[in-house]
């Protein structure tokens, strides 16, 4: 990994203590690294023990890690306390990890529709629920960040997932007001599509085209995650609580690329004739 942040200085997150749920891959890898650059000790969580020690052994010396279901309260519990047994404190909560799978919305089976909400809704508040007790109210300060998923308006094939992360958006904001009076600021993060092993998942037919409905014309890049994430672990995570911020390249704002193609004329979307004033 690269020894200093590309935005950040040296040491900008140094003393900080940070976990990171779905830390052994992807986005939760890379949020772990730029952490660790910016001087944070990361932890790093899942249910993988071998995938975690690799990434662990990845991100280098400021990342160790800790096997544990968030599903389970008692899982969360214990993987606030282990990184409350090596560090003492707790300042940052990233609840990172998720899943969903495609499935039209006709032929969503209770059990799919359930596990989805079990690990995106309940996982994620057994660790905001974890961090603010076992850590973060006693300390009166502390960072919590949820990850939930951009476009807001909808998703064919992920009707569960979007039920389920606007739940997280919605607990992100009552926690917020819960939370605040002891000095946690929970915040969450609203991702568009980002270019990860994990997008190569679905049908080719979805991540192939996935860049050309992002209206930058790109994927998002895990670097990108990573400084969102040391972003709202700074001091300025703290004005933000409440909110959700969204790191989508405009997904949220339009239907595709801009211009649209089936609103423009010679490549230019056309301009309405007015008549001339009075």
């Amino acid at each position: 990994m690269t020894a200093s942040s590309r935005v950040f200085v040296d040491g900008a997150l140094a003393g900080r203590v940070a976990i990171v749920t779905g830390g052994g891959t992807n986005l939760g890898k890379a949020a772990a690294a730029e952490l660790a650059r910016c001087g944070a000790s990361v932890v790093i969580a899942g249910r993988r023990a071998e995938v975690l020690e690799e990434a662990a052994a990845e991100v280098g010396d400021r990342c160790s890690w800790v096997a544990g279901d968030i599903r389970e309260r008692a899982g969360a519990e214990a993987i606030v306390a282990s990184a409350l047994e090596r560090f003492g404190r707790v300042d940052l909560m990233l609840n990172n990890a998720g899943g969903q799978y495609m499935v039209p919305a006709e032929n969503l089976a209770t059990k799919g529709w359930r596990a989805v909400h079990r690990l995106n809704v309940d996982g994620t508040l057994a660790m905001c629920e974890a961090a603010y007790e076992l850590a973060m109210r006693d300390a009166g300060a502390g960072t919590i960040i949820n990850v939930t998923v951009s476009p807001h308006h909808g998703m064919p094939a992920m009707a569960h997932t979007g039920a389920a992360r606007a739940a997280v958006e919605s607990i992100t904001r009552e926690l917020a007001t819960t939370y605040g009076a002891d000095g946690v600021s929970v915040v969450a993060v609203a991702l568009g599509r980002f270019d990860t092993e994990s997008l190569r998942k679905y049908p080719a037919e979805l991540w192939r085209t996935a860049a050309a409905t992002v209206p930058v014309h790109r994927l998002g890049s895990l670097e990108e995650y990573g400084w969102m994430v040391a972003l709202l672990a700074s001091p300025l995570g703290a004005s933000l609580s409440g909110s959700v911020v969204t790191l989508d390249g405009a997904l949220d704002n339009w239907f595709g690329p801009w211009p649209p193609g089936d609103l423009t004329r010679d490549g230019e979307v056309p301009t309405e004739a007015r008549r001339p004033a009075a």
